[in-house]
């Protein structure tokens, strides 16, 4: 059950290849930039937390301090409690709610981070604005996102781009933000956070075992009736389009020299002491 919410339906979607993937990513993988920033005894909040893989070592890192994740999925957070659980991690306390409506007091955090959240929720000013709210004076705001325009396979026959220009689409007729990796600068000056560090980083997938899982991914995800029906429904694509991308991805994952990467913007910067 997804509760009532003002942001929108997640573009991604739930099904078991996405969530395959979610729990893949740790906070050595995808928050390294964020974890030297990290003290024991902070007070952290992972907004838009997923099913916590990443939340756990994020809490790992402040222990003794609390790390609270929140998510708008309540299948989400029971993923994350129980992942959590299995870690032994009791610092690591996970709630339902909406990053738009955080049910916290002011001034209550050390450190807020996200990873793929703000390219989804419409308004990025709202967001940015309740999460200033709940951090402390001086305290750290940390977010990953996607740069969906940098997504590419090789080798291309030529069409395979184009499916990811399909999902570009897709974001933005839910109202989201397909290239806010690079857009995240101006959003956090914006927001009227300070002292901004700007990093990037690339994800490759180039051996056997990942070129399989992307493959599974583009095909049960990406090109799945579901989100091809949605692609066609928005003018994101054809019918025609979507048989030539399967084509297509049937003959990259058997060439030797497949890989797929993306890359992600990131940053670090601060509420004002005062």
């Amino acid at each position: 059950m997804i509760q009532e919410t003002s942001t929108p339906d997640y573009t991604m979607g739930y099904s078991e290849e996405i969530l395959k993937t979610q729990l893949r990513a740790t906070a050595e993988t995808s928050a390294a930039f964020l974890l030297p920033h990290l003290r024991p005894g902070q007070r952290l909040l992972d907004f838009g937390c997923g099913p916590g893989t990443i939340s756990v070592g994020l809490a790992r890192a402040v222990a003794p301090g609390e790390m609270h994740g929140i998510d708008m999925d309540e299948a989400q957070i029971e993923r994350a409690v129980s992942v959590a659980a299995s870690q032994g991690q009791e610092n690591a306390v996970f709630h339902v709610g909406d990053v738009i409506d955080l049910p916290f007091e002011d001034s209550l955090f050390d450190v807020a981070h996200c990873r793929s959240v703000l390219m989804h929720v419409p308004d990025t000013a709202a967001v940015l604005s309740e999460v200033r709210r709940v951090l402390k004076p001086g305290g750290i705001i940390a977010c990953r996102e996607m740069i969906c325009e940098s997504a590419f396979t090789h080798p291309d026959s030529g069409i395979m781009r184009r499916s990811w220009e399909m999902f570009e689409d897709l974001v933005e007729s839910d109202d989201g933000h397909p290239q806010m990796g690079k857009e995240l600068k101006g959003h956090i000056l914006q927001a009227g956070f300070t002292d901004i560090r700007m990093s990037g980083s690339l994800s490759i997938y180039s051996s056997e075992e990942e070129i399989a899982s992307i493959y599974r991914l583009i095909s049960q995800w990406l090109l799945s009736d579901e989100t091809s029906t949605a692609a066609i429904k928005y003018g994101a694509t054809t019918e025609q389009m979507v048989d030539e991308f399967k084509v297509a991805y049937d003959e990259w994952k058997e060439q030797p020299g497949a890989l797929f990467a993306f890359a992600y913007g990131e940053v670090i910067a601060r509420k004002p002491a005062s």
